[in-house]
């Protein structure tokens, strides 16, 4: 059986029960774990001197390949273009791109020399999984240096319209870049849309339609690939048991006992300016200026684990939130009540789940997100017998599958705090229906079942072929 690598800019530091990691560690360490393999990338070191050696290390049945990057490129690789300019740009927030052609070159230099660290470890049957956008130039740099094996990549981020996606300079590179690959899988249809538009309409390329539920055909840039949508899914079953696991535990006993009978609203995102959370927090804040009779009756957690703290987007999101709080606190808050409570810090999965589980609304409005495995994640973790309900983005991409949430806009205040109000009072029995329905489609689309599909298109398409064309036809070298 061919072995499976996996290639991603951070090899996250998971362990069972550890801190809750984001969507991609997630997703590709329990999909690994099931298969064997390695995991190829960052460790997260950054050196002030001296050269990186890779370090591999074996854990079960998962080796992890690991190698630290020197200040240079870790400014221009990872804080400058896959940060500064790629992260806002695919997030459709062209007003916070800062392109700097240096940071270009560095992206570039970095991730052909770490297809130069990989390239030893590599055996000729391995299948390579490349994942995100820190990494699209890494298949042409492997092809480069030789590589035949079959490469597919995954982008956990949304890919924007071409309008959009026009923001970013080099976008012409880039996409060159990504039909270096064999398959090209998207979180959803919208995503894998614009991709297909900017290849027909800025780079003079053709799309088959898919047939008998294949992936698309797309030629373009001398070359012929595949790509299709390929939803991430979570484990609910098991987030469930996390959740019945931890209701017993310190936190979540010290949370009900301070709520006070009162109903609980959640949220849980990374610090960062796609999620939505100065709206999340004015939405909250209207319910309360509007439903007078909520207030005293509901509190709101935010937690927002720190990420990318230097950076100054980062860091200004978290002082306005800081200042949002204190002032809605300000107005609303009571001696025996503060409306929201914000907390900048990180808690183990279980932690998460059963808090979840304990409260009667997920919270979960990003401005614009890949997938979101929070909304997964929330829904997974519900009593069955007194579940939840869950207020989504439309942006999010899981508001393509979860049919059973509130889907609001998260730029429309009033929406979000009616939404609110309408799932604080759902009647029990349509709050279990939507449950159900959601529950049905995450056991139906969980993460095994991710994995094995885009495996099972990465195996058919074989690697890249060069094309020729003659009387309009594309015909394969």
């Amino acid at each position: 059986m061919s072995r499976l690598i996996i290639v991603s800019n951070r090899v996250a530091p998971i362990s069972e029960g550890g801190p809750a990691a984001g969507g991609l560690a997630v997703g590709v360490y329990d999909a690994l774990k099931e298969t064997g393999g390695m995991w190829f990338g960052w460790s997260g070191d950054v050196l002030s001197s001296g050269q990186p050696q890779i370090s591999v290390e074996e854990r079960g049945p998962v080796t992890f390949a690991t190698i630290g990057l020197v200040r240079r490129d870790y400014d221009q690789y990872y804080r400058g273009f896959s940060n500064a300019t790629l992260w806002p740009a695919f997030h459709y927030r062209a007003d916070l791109v800062q392109y700097d052609r240096h940071d270009f070159e560095g992206y570039c230099r970095v991730n052909t020399w770490l297809a130069q660290q990989l390239v030893p470890l590599l055996r000729p049957d391995d299948v390579i999984w490349v994942h995100d956008y820190h990494l699209i130039p890494f298949a042409k740099a492997l092809r480069a240096a030789g590589v035949k094996n079959r490469i597919g990549f995954f982008l956990h981020i949304p890919f924007p319209a071409s309008q959009v996606l026009l923001a970013v300079p080099p976008h012409r590179e880039l996409v060159e870049s990504l039909c270096s690959f064999d398959l090209l899988g998207f979180q959803t249809e919208p995503d894998l849309r614009s991709f297909c538009d900017y290849v027909v309409h800025e780079a003079n390329g053709t799309i088959d339609a898919p047939v008998n539920g294949r992936p698309t055909t797309v030629h373009a840039f001398g070359r012929t690939l595949h790509a299709a949508a390929y939803p991430i899914g979570v484990y609910p079953d098991e987030i469930a048991e996390l959740a019945r696991a931890g209701e017993s535990g310190k936190p979540v006993r010290t949370m009900r006992a301070t709520l006070h009978s009162r109903k609980l609203i959640m949220s849980v995102d990374r610090l960062d300016y796609s999620k939505g959370l100065v709206e999340r927090f004015r939405a909250f804040e209207r319910l309360l200026e509007h439903s007078p009779a909520q207030r005293n009756k509901v509190s709101f957690v935010q937690i927002a684990p720190p990420t990318r703290a230097d950076m100054h987007a980062y860091q200004d999101i978290r002082l306005q939130l800081e200042g949002e709080s204190g002032r809605i606190n300000g107005r609303f808050a009571e001696l025996d009540w503060t409306p929201i409570r914000y907390i900048h810090r990180q808690y183990e999965r279980q932690v998460l789940a059963a808090l979840f589980r304990a409260s009667h609304v997920g919270y979960v409005t990003p401005l614009r997100d890949g997938m979101n495995l929070v909304a997964k994640e929330y829904v997974s973790a519900q009593d069955p017998d007194d579940p939840g309900v869950l207020v989504l983005s439309r942006f999010a991409g899981a508001a393509q599958e979860l049919n059973g949430a509130l889907i609001v806009n998260p730029v429309d205040i009033d929406g979000m705090a009616e939404a609110l109000a309408t799932a604080l009072a759902m009647p029990l029995v349509e709050r279990q229906s939507r449950y159900r329905e959601m529950m049905a489609q995450l056991r139906e689309n969980n993460v095994s079942v991710w994995r094995d599909n885009f495996m099972r298109d990465l195996q058919a398409a074989g690697p890249v072929q060069r094309v020729r064309k003659r009387a309009g036809v594309s015909l394969a070298d």
